[in-house]
């Protein structure tokens, strides 16, 4: 396959919709990687405008009077088994060099007309059955949906209307902005399986749904784009600083809304502060009257932005100490609830089953419940059924390998009372099995309760983040160590006799419990604020 892409923008490569382009030749080559390919920056070319003399139809049939670099790109039309146009908009059409080179097509017709057209036209000089036609474009506006009319039209003219595969996104200026990456990414992941999708005849349905949908909602993305500029609605420049902190703002997803909040952000290299009201309705910035803080984030401007763009982890740069946060934590924890501006563009994946405690405790809680209040035998098979059952109790829930190995321990436990062990030999050795399942696991690079714990603190992505795991391994390994103390003092107390065992057996967890609830909002938010 030869491929020739023109490229019309001003900016070449660096521009927005050279990066859509880009995309979309990555996918043809998935599919396709003997494909040939050739660029043509039209910036860069010698295009003289058309001087409408024809000479190119009555003197000189097929060759142009105007000798430049239009006879060479015509040649690698005629080579290119698909060509590819790629344009920002300007002006509800096509940036002007461009539209030069498309008015030098004149030597590709013949100058006679074409019969049975429905408004005139001209047939082609040379065969150009099986060739292809892509168009790919970019517009600052939130939609593409009405501003391509012109574009439309042209292309329906040139290759007839159906005949050729267009990409059109508005709010190009987003993919450059760096802090904007995960959107604009999963953008371009779509662009390249169109890419695929073209090389096996067109692209589906289902993906030229996802390329049309909005990459923000409108009023996020205005309110973007008005901040982006610097400028103030009174024509006055903005401080950059200020005109970051409102494309921040702008970010806000009023669906998190569960009571006004006061995010103070304070830039500490330049001494700036600003307020971020987040409220029912949308986000407001304030630069003066400041009211209390519900959270705030003392950092130097340079870090903040290096975090925004993703040149260095939010998350390590906090358990460096190269911010501090202060006041509630909880609007950290869940950032990007509050400054996610919706849902991320893609369809939604097939729903992931949700890890569950319950099914780790469950085997665990009926051996000691179930022995401790009936008879040995009767507890060790209640134990054995409610293990079985208890992925059909829980079937919504995915089961890790730590739950298998729980459902195990407590079968086999059981089996080992059924079999005549003492109680007194199986009780220590199930505390024992308890204990060390924690405390090794602790020591491990995804402690056991993060595995959990992920689900109230926004899914798998926490697994990323170093203070939620150090939570994690400080409570695993102290969940681990009690039970190897219950273990020993367990022994100890069989030995003397005493039969409260139970009941000092449950009481401590229960305070392990509420410590493990107070820990888990407390030191994340001692660490945030530089302690």
């Amino acid at each position: 396959m030869n491929i020739l892409v023109l490229n019309g923008s001003p900016k070449g490569q660096q521009s927005n919709t050279y990066r859509l382009t880009s995309a979309f030749l990555d996918g043809i080559r998935q599919e396709t990687p003997d494909c040939s390919v050739r660029e043509r920056l039209v910036k860069d070319q010698n295009i003289k405008p058309c001087l409408g003399c024809f000479a190119c139809w009555n003197k000189t049939p097929g060759r142009c009077c105007i000798h430049d670099d239009m006879g060479d790109i015509l040649a690698d039309m005629l080579w290119a088994d698909v060509t590819v146009w790629s344009f920002p908009l300007y002006y509800f059409g096509i940036p002007g060099p461009m539209k030069n080179l498309m008015d030098r097509q004149l030597p590709m017709s013949l100058p006679f007309m074409t019969e049975g057209s429905k408004n005139g036209g001209h047939p082609a000089r040379y065969d150009m059955s099986g060739k292809r036609t892509v168009v790919i474009s970019t517009c600052g506006f939130y939609t593409a949906d009405g501003n391509y009319d012109g574009v439309n039209a042209t292309f329906d003219h040139l290759c007839g209307k159906g005949n050729y595969e267009r990409i059109y996104c508005g709010q190009g200026e987003l993919f450059r902005v760096k802090e904007l990456h995960d959107r604009t990414d999963a953008y371009l992941r779509d662009v390249s399986a169109a890419g695929r999708e073209f090389c096996h005849g067109a692209i589906t349905a289902q993906t030229k749904g996802k390329l049309q949908q909005l990459l923000f909602p409108r009023a996020v993305f205005e309110a973007m784009a008005d901040a982006s500029w610097g400028v103030e609605k009174t024509g006055e420049l903005s401080d950059e600083t200020l005109a970051f902190t409102k494309q921040m703002a702008a970010l806000y997803n009023p669906a998190s809304y569960s009571k006004d909040l006061v995010l103070e952000m304070y830039y500490t290299d330049v001494d700036k502060r600003y307020q971020i009201i987040l409220g029912k309705e949308g986000s407001t910035v304030l630069t003066e009257s400041f009211r209390t803080p519900t959270t705030t984030i003392e950092t130097p401007y340079s870090i903040w932005t290096a975090i925004a763009s993703g040149e260095i982890s939010g998350q390590d740069a906090l358990m460096e100490g190269k911010y501090r946060v202060k006041g509630d934590f909880n609007l950290m924890i869940f950032w990007d609830r509050y400054f996610g501006a919706g849902e991320p563009h893609q369809a939604a994946a097939e729903p992931k089953k949700k890890t569950s405690m319950a099914l780790l405790l469950l085997p665990w809680i009926a051996f000691w419940v179930g022995t401790a209040a009936m008879e040995y035998m009767a507890g060790s098979v209640f134990t054995i059924m409610l293990t079985i059952a208890a992925p059909l109790i829980l079937p919504k829930n995915r089961m890790l390998i730590y739950d298998h190995i729980s459902a195990a321990a407590a079968t086999v436990l059981s089996l080992l009372l059924l079999l005549g062990v003492p109680m007194n030999v199986v009780l220590p050795i199930s505390y024992l099995g308890f204990g060390l399942l924690w405390t090794v696991n602790g020591f491990t690079k995804i402690p056991l309760t993060a595995h959990y714990s992920l689900n109230d603190y926004g899914g798998e992505n926490m697994l990323r983040n170093p203070l939620f795991i150090k939570t994690n391994r400080i409570l695993t390994l102290c969940w681990g160590i009690l039970y190897l103390l219950m273990t020993l003092w367990t022994l100890l107390l069989l030995r003397l006799g005493i039969d409260w065992i139970g009941t000092i057996n449950s009481l401590l967890p229960m305070l392990m419990s509420f410590f493990t609830l107070w820990f888990q909002k407390w030191y994340p938010a001692k660490v945030a604020r530089g302690n």
